[in-house]
């Protein structure tokens, strides 16, 4: 079983993501200046403690997208070998669709990042790759465990998964690799696509029968 979060959940933050989308690239002034803003006090900041500079440009590459698409398709295989068959889509589905849809936004977009960052990037910025590929990784790992917690391994996760989550997008913000509206977005992005993933994989499973395990030795339909 996936867990699947009320689908309110998924709107809204599309919703939410459409009009951060509109207003980054329309280019509007409040967003743009609260942007640099930010920017600018990180790069003071960033520019008096190069040591924690170095720290985080190597920390952040945890949620890069090799690391990325190497966990995910490590968790892949792990449920498909055990016949998992429809945990093991949901899986695969999260571990493309994601790099896949920023991917396509920094192609299209063509928004620049910050200026003199602390890091040395040629791509385009909105949304945050990194923050993205972090926070689908964290909601896929509560919404497959989920089902099969109690309450209180719940909690932890979901704190672990937000904790994660925040901490890749600060990372990047640290580091001048995107604007806070790009990692927004990256966390946006990941709430409305994620949740929807889930959703579809669930109701294949309520279709094929295949929400348990093959192997388990219960059929569907058996009582």
């Amino acid at each position: 079983m996936i867990a699947r979060p009320p689908l309110a959940v998924p709107l809204f933050a599309l919703a939410a993501f459409t009009v951060l989308l509109a207003l980054v690239v329309g280019g509007w002034a409040p967003l743009d200046d609260l942007d640099t803003a930010v920017a600018d006090t990180l790069r003071r900041s960033g520019a008096g403690n190069s040591d924690l500079v170095a720290v985080v440009r190597v920390a952040t590459d945890v949620a890069a997208t090799l690391p990325y698409l190497a966990a995910g398709a490590v968790v892949t295989v792990v449920l498909a070998v055990r016949r998992d068959r429809v945990r093991a889509a949901f899986s695969a589905a999260v571990t493309v669709v994601v790099p896949v849809l920023w991917s396509l936004m920094h192609w299209l977009l063509h928004h620049p990042r910050p200026p003199d960052a602390f890091v040395e990037i040629d791509s385009n910025g909105f949304p945050s790759g990194h923050t993205s590929n972090a926070a689908a990784a964290a909601l896929a790992a509560v919404l497959l465990l989920w089902p099969r917690q109690g309450r209180t391994a719940r909690v932890v996760t979901v704190l672990l998964a937000a904790a994660f989550a925040l901490y890749v997008g600060a990372t990047r913000l640290i580091l001048l690799a995107h604007w806070p509206a790009d990692v927004l977005g990256g966390w946006l992005l990941v709430l409305g696509v994620v949740p929807l993933l889930a959703t579809a994989a669930a109701k294949l499973a309520d279709r094929s029968g295949a929400a348990r395990p093959m192997g388990s030795g219960v059929r569907s339909g058996s009582r």
